[in-house]
């Protein structure tokens, strides 16, 4: 299980396990390492006994995770895409295995892979001035995987507008949108998350997991063919070099800045 100094730590208290992404100075974006130890956490989690319900959260109060690293994603080539693309897919499955009750805690930025996280949770608790969606056409990514979840939960022609455009929205409008569930004041959404996470593990765990099995089935065709589609399509953008062109641009302005 993760320790204090992990990407991901945990902490269990009355039989709720409180995930924290726990990269704050990247502003909790997704490397290799949190990558793996996400996947293998949760997993592990669901399978044990100690803990009736998760949370997931982001250390710090900027961000929730910022996607993925851009130090790392830059580095990708068409050699090395669909390995890549498959890992992450593997992390998102993980969150969508979890039989458990698993609430996000969303305390900052969800953008990307952060936002995607957040959206296969079961509930999405958040606060009013943070931002979230998926930004992906602006670092010259296909919006898909995201673009899929976001069909889930919204109609066409608003996800075809956030999707196209990258665009972000607030805590309000999201919740406005029925994409967050609670809107609380900053310092109350871990609480929030908790409480919503132990009434739902207080509910006939059978129903439950059946319920959430359901949605799983019905679901899962079209995540894999979303999945599938997703490496297809950022192949065709990363052979242009564009998004590797607009990942170092902005990693060489951001070096810079910490130089100067």
């Amino acid at each position: 299980m993760a320790t204090e100094y992990s990407p991901v730590t945990v902490q269990i208290t009355e039989r709720i396990a409180v995930v924290r992404l726990n990269r704050p100075l990247a502003l909790n974006a997704i490397n290799a390492e949190l990558r793996k130890m996400l996947t293998s956490t949760l997993s592990e989690l669901d399978r044990g006994s100690d803990a009736d319900a998760i949370v997931l959260t982001g250390v710090g109060e900027r961000a929730f995770c910022a996607g993925q690293d851009l130090d790392e994603s830059a580095a990708i080539d068409t050699t090395t895409l669909a390995e890549w693309l498959n890992r992450q897919h593997a992390m998102y499955q993980a969150v969508r295995n979890v039989d458990k009750p698993i609430v996000a805690a969303i305390n900052g930025t969800a953008v990307g892979a952060g936002f995607q996280i957040a959206l296969l949770c079961d509930l999405r608790v958040a606060h009013a001035a943070l931002k979230m969606g998926q930004p992906e056409v602006k670092a010259g990514l296909a919006s898909i995987v995201g673009s899929y979840l976001l069909s889930l939960q919204i109609g066409h022609s608003l996800n075809q507008q956030l999707s196209l455009t990258g665009e972000l929205i607030s805590g309000e409008r999201a919740n406005q949108l029925g994409l967050v569930n609670d809107l609380v004041a900053p310092e109350l959404v871990l609480p929030r998350a908790i409480e919503r996470a132990r009434a739902l593990a207080s509910l006939p765990g059978k129903a439950l997991r059946a319920t959430k099995q359901r949605f799983r089935e019905g679901t899962q065709s079209g995540f894999e063919e979303a999945c599938s589609a997703g490496i297809r399509y950022q192949l065709e953008c990363y052979s242009t070099g564009e998004p590797t062109r607009v990942m170092q641009a902005f990693l060489a302005r951001r070096d810079s800045q910490k130089t100067n």
